[in-house]
């Protein structure tokens, strides 16, 4: 990645579709006026994951809806600007319908780089740090051939609705976890940082997954997790100074104080 005097800026769990169409809608809107007033400054835009409630590509067919936000990410990604997306543990079923459609590049693990002089190291961040072993394997099972071969045998009109139930309870059982916050030693991705710090230094830790909006000093290291828009609005940039926590409130970027 290289940039003169172009931003950088990261977003996460929009959750779209999620809890229903009209308030994802608003959502949506929400997300084309940042777009918006981003668009003149942004070298990439980096989506951390969740994206999307749910998300499967059927070999003909994909999820219904979004389209003004996949509109707008294909006029950005044909003006030069680079989108990146990230497979999310909602919206983990990204094949290639979205790079060859907005000319985007799909992670499925960490993505590192070097940008501005600094050192960067993203991730959704599901799945990484201490426990949550449960989920671990599941992971493994969903992200399997096996296990996409078997829901593509699924009619759309089961599949899609089963998966969405599904990621609705799913985030509902772990709604209320996602707000609290126990201090740095209680957060695993704090601790996954600090693992992974002391192997190798980079400058910037940036995961979503979390919904809660952190921005903590780890060493000489910054975590930042970009919260979501379901209930903050918040989003991650860095202007080749330093990297900032922001929210999008009003139709303005104001900084976001943790």
């Amino acid at each position: 990645m290289e940039g003169q005097n172009k931003y950088l800026y990261f977003a996460s769990d929009f959750h779209l579709g999620a809890p229903n169409s009209s308030k994802s809608a608003d959502r949506e809107r929400l997300l084309l006026q940042w777009l918006d007033q981003i668009e003149a400054s942004a070298h990439s835009i980096i989506l951390l994951g969740d994206v999307f409630d749910f998300w499967f590509e059927y070999r003909t067919v994909v999820p219904k809806g979004y389209v003004r936000l996949l509109g707008k990410l294909a006029a950005l990604s044909d003006k030069g600007i680079q989108i990146h997306l990230f497979r999310g543990n909602h919206d983990m079923w990204m094949f290639d319908y979205l790079t060859q459609e907005l000319g985007a590049q799909i992670h499925s693990h960490e993505y590192e780089f070097e940008f501005g002089g600094k050192k960067f190291y993203l991730h959704h961040g599901d799945g990484l740090g201490p426990g949550d072993y449960k989920y671990k394997f599941l992971k493994l099972f969903f992200r399997s051939r096996v296990c996409q071969w078997l829901f593509a045998r699924l009619h759309p009109n089961f599949g899609i609705g089963l998966a969405s139930f599904l990621s609705r309870r799913s985030r509902a059982k772990g709604g209320k976890k996602d707000l609290t916050y126990n201090g740095p030693e209680q957060e695993w991705l704090y601790q996954y940082v600090k693992e992974k710090q002391a192997l190798q230094h980079r400058d910037y830790y940036i995961f979503g997954h979390r919904h809660l909006p952190l921005n903590l000093e780890v060493g000489s290291a910054k975590y930042i997790n970009t919260g979501d828009w379901l209930q903050h609005y918040t989003f991650a940039v860095f202007d080749l100074q330093e990297l900032r926590l922001m929210k999008w409130e009003n139709g303005q970027m104001h900084p976001y104080e943790c």
